[in-house]
């Protein structure tokens, strides 16, 4: 009980000490500053805010800092307040200035608006950019400043508040994973002649950039690509129809750029590309980025991806997530061998895939998303192709190695996914040789719902119905009739015997990924070892 005095007495001290403190250009400041954060609307509006940004990991932070709120609030106001109950300050010792238009009358401990501000903060900083984390988390601070500044709480309540805060967004990690920057490779150099001042690397010479104009971000124009100067001013004319070939028009102007259109034969463009070019360049989705990888890897190019669509699952595992950040890696030369998965099928074509490839609903949700996209746009799409598989779908019939097994979503990952769940987002490395297994197996409509839901949420565990293994090959007997697959986002039909393999290292990409050991590498446009 002494300590709780002590600590009671000076906690009291503390806050005389900023009553009487005069910080000047913050007297009007930090009670507006305060004001806005009631109810969390500055924290809503700032998630609004980072939403809007269209970049995945601001959209995470926005999201992963509401959450935060949703278990701090309650926790401080409902459980916090009621339990300890303790008074506020004598509001006669703060300037009239500062002070609330009406002082609070709930009990002070913990402060709610600390703890909803630092669970914010905290939400937004695993998941953002020092870039944008840092100024939330000043904002943060001040907010918490401002509840002692405007005589509202204690010290005591607000340290209480911020330490309440911090642990309920290090709480949210446990239900939903952090994703890293980008996953692991091994780096390789290029000889020296490639990279030399002469070669016009910064210039892109030798690039062929193809453009899917059908992509997520390119058709929409969401991107946001600076107006090139050249451009802006009159110097260069406009001979390209979108932003994004300006961009690159002046980012890279010794680079031969290619628009396609949607009547256009993409994978034609791209072999015609690859047949002249010394790096192969693509913007588009997963699905772009896949038959470009088939260019690539035939052509024994270097492949620059571009991330121009929806989702850009590979782009963000290279560390990729901007143009820019493409050009970036592409000046300095970044090169890394990342692993391919492969899929031979009986009097099918050989198909590959840099993600990931699935069986069962999955295929179905695909599909069906697909014939509304272009009416209703791709995320409405999604979701009535989502109710539409969950209440139709029935499991598929496949044996796996050898063993007979009906199936309600199979997922075969390029290498080692390290979220949990049956539909995992991310994975520690491009290059490890190992196919990622994860099966579903389930008819009953309680299962089937189970099991919708964890591929949605994506890291919950399902019980016996779920099973993962990893591997370097996979056979599948699909019998006479064939089956649906799908790889990076786009679908094939497949029959007979499947088999699953790896190309380890087979393919070679620029990178702001990790690296481990550089290596040294032959001239582009070499086989790929």
């Amino acid at each position: 009980m002494e300590l709780i005095g002590k600590l009671g007495r000076a906690d009291r001290q503390a806050f005389e000490a900023v009553a009487k403190a005069h910080l000047p250009g913050l007297e009007h400041v930090l009670p507006r500053l305060s004001r806005t954060a009631d109810h969390s609307v500055l924290w809503f509006s700032t998630a609004a805010v980072l939403a809007a940004s269209g970049r995945v990991r601001l959209r995470r932070a926005a999201l992963r800092g509401v959450i935060a709120i949703g278990i701090s609030s309650p926790l401080a106001n409902l459980v916090g307040k009621q339990l300890f109950r303790r008074t506020r300050p004598l509001s006669k010792l703060v300037p009239p200035i500062r002070m609330y238009r009406q002082i609070p009358t709930s009990p002070a401990f913990p402060s709610g608006h600390s703890a909803s501000a630092a669970a914010f903060a905290t939400g937004v900083t695993l998941e953002a950019p020092l870039s944008v984390a840092l100024p939330v988390a000043a904002v943060a601070g001040a907010v918490a400043l401002s509840r002692v500044y405007t005589g509202a709480h204690y010290p005591g309540d607000v340290v209480g508040g911020v330490l309440l805060g911090i642990a309920a967004g290090l709480i949210t990690r446990t239900v939903w994973p952090t994703l890293p920057d980008s996953a692991h490779v091994m780096r390789i150099q290029p000889v020296t002649s490639w990279r030399s001042a002469d070669s016009g690397l910064g210039r892109g010479k030798g690039v062929v950039v193809v453009i899917n104009s059908r992509a997520g971000a390119v058709a929409k124009g969401r991107a946001a690509f600076r107006a090139p100067a050249p451009v802006a001013a009159g110097l260069l004319p406009r001979p390209f129809p979108t932003p994004i070939t300006h961009f690159l028009a002046a980012e890279l102007p010794d680079a031969e750029i290619t628009e396609v259109k949607p009547d256009n034969d993409f994978p034609a463009v791209l072999r015609a590309a690859a047949a002249k070019a010394e790096v192969l360049a693509v913007m588009g989705g997963d699905g772009s980025v896949n038959a470009a990888a088939h260019a690539a890897l035939k052509g024994g190019l270097p492949l620059l991806v571009i991330p121009g669509g929806t989702l850009n699952h590979f782009s963000r595992a290279l560390g990729i997530e901007t143009p820019a950040a493409a050009i970036a890696a592409y000046r300095k030369g970044r090169l890394a061998r990342v692993d391919v998965g492969c899929i031979r099928a009986t009097d099918s074509p050989e198909i590959i895939f840099l993600n990931a490839s699935s069986l069962g609903a999955y295929t179905e949700l695909v599909e069906q998303r697909r014939r509304m996209e272009d009416r209703i746009g791709k995320w409405p799409a999604l979701a009535v192709a989502a109710v539409r598989v969950l209440k139709d779908a029935e499991p598929v019939a496949v044996s796996i190695n050898g063993r007979p097994r009906h199936i309600w979503l199979m997922f075969i990952g390029n290498c080692a996914y390290r979220s949990r769940g049956a539909a995992p987002t991310w994975r520690e490395r491009l290059d490890d040789g190992l196919l990622d297994i994860r099966l579903i197996s389930t008819g009953r409509r309680v299962r089937r719902l189970r099991a919708f839901v964890a591929v949605v949420v994506g890291h919950l565990h399902l019980g016996r119905e779920y099973r993962r293994w990893t591997a370097t090959s996979l056979h599948l007997h699909a019998g006479p009739a064939p089956i649906r697959i799908a790889h990076d986002g786009e679908l094939s039909s497949a029959q007979g015997t499947i088999t699953i393999t790896k190309w380890p290292r087979a393919l070679t990409v620029f990178t702001c990924a990790r690296a481990e050991n550089p290596v040294h590498i032959m001239r582009p446009g070499s086989t790929p070892g």
